[in-house]
């Protein structure tokens, strides 16, 4: 028998001590607000069965990040009951919030919801100008009140998710402190990019800090500009760089069919695949929507603040 302050043995009793907030320990993820707008993932891209199940991995992982997270899909491009278009989701999502207008039975004592009625994240790595504005013309046709983030990129993730794609793909050590090689590590990355110059310029950011982390020089060129992934390509190895590989600074579904991978046969190089479900890829979609709503929410190690 024991004594809440000791066993009959008189021994002491080691009890247990509080479990202190320490900086090494994950910080309990913060709940999305109650009556919070819907996050809307704007899809690009023709829609499909593997869109969809990459973009429905990409909400699981958001909902992870922010639990209580009502999230949907919304296709740039689609428009039937398999593949939801953007507009009719988003005006779903506001209905929901606001409720009917008291003409359709609602309360004329309904008044309009704080914030946002619904929350636009495209899903994009970086900027592309024509597909923003595609997205912000359906959006404002589904009715006022909802909103649209910026893109994803550019952000330090991005590039960590860029150097985990080559290294499955046997073209960059997994980490630069091992002590081990792979054979076939390219030694000049071409970073490519969809969406215009301005596009180019943003993944140039992410390829810096990308050469940070492998050491090899990278350059950033548009996979949509007709010859540029060739051009950087020699430009690389005028500069001393053989073994090349071109990494895709996307996602995926807004990369039409066959597009990288003729642009990397004409270039002469291996290619990466796209970031797809990479576990950063959901993270920032939740951080841009709690960033949009100014929920504080934790951040994970090495994602500043949006």
């Amino acid at each position: 028998m024991s004594s809440p302050t000791g066993p009959d043995n008189g021994l002491p009793v080691r009890m247990p001590r509080p479990r202190q907030p320490g900086r090494h320990r994950r910080p309990e993820p913060v709940v999305a607000p109650e009556n919070a707008p819907a996050l809307v993932l704007a899809v690009p891209g023709t829609p499909s069965s593997t869109t969809r199940g990459l973009a429905e991995e990409i909400l699981s992982i958001a909902r992870s990040e922010l639990p209580g997270l009502d999230a949907r899909i919304g296709f740039i491009d689609g428009g039937d009951e398999e593949f939801p278009g953007l507009e009719s989701v988003v005006a779903r999502a506001a209905a929901e919030r606001v409720g009917p207008p008291a003409h359709e039975g609602g309360s004329p004592e309904q008044q309009e919801p704080d914030g946002p009625t619904a929350v636009v994240v495209p899903l994009l790595a970086g900027p592309d100008s024509a597909r923003m504005r595609q997205i912000r013309q359906t959006v404002l046709g589904s009715g006022p009140g909802a909103e649209v983030t910026d893109v994803l990129g550019p952000h330090p993730l991005l590039a960590e998710g860029v150097h985990v794609k080559l290294s499955e793909a046997g073209l960059a050590r997994a980490d630069r402190a091992r002590l081990f090689t792979v054979a076939t590590a390219a030694d000049g990355i071409v970073l490519a990019a969809v969406g215009g110059e301005e596009a180019v310029q943003a993944a140039g950011i992410t390829g810096m800090l990308l050469a940070a982390r492998l050491a090899v020089p990278v350059l950033a060129a548009g996979l949509d500009e007709e010859g540029a992934i060739a051009r950087t390509a020699e430009q690389l190895r005028s500069s001393g760089s053989q073994q090349l590989a071109v990494a895709p600074c996307l996602i995926g579904p807004e990369v039409p069919e066959g597009l990288l991978e003729a642009a990397a046969q004409e270039a002469g190089c291996s290619a990466a695949d796209p970031l797809g479900a990479y576990p950063a890829i959901g993270k920032l979609v939740a951080s841009t929507y709690a960033a949009k709503l100014g929920i504080n929410q934790q951040q994970p190690q090495g994602m500043p603040a949006r």
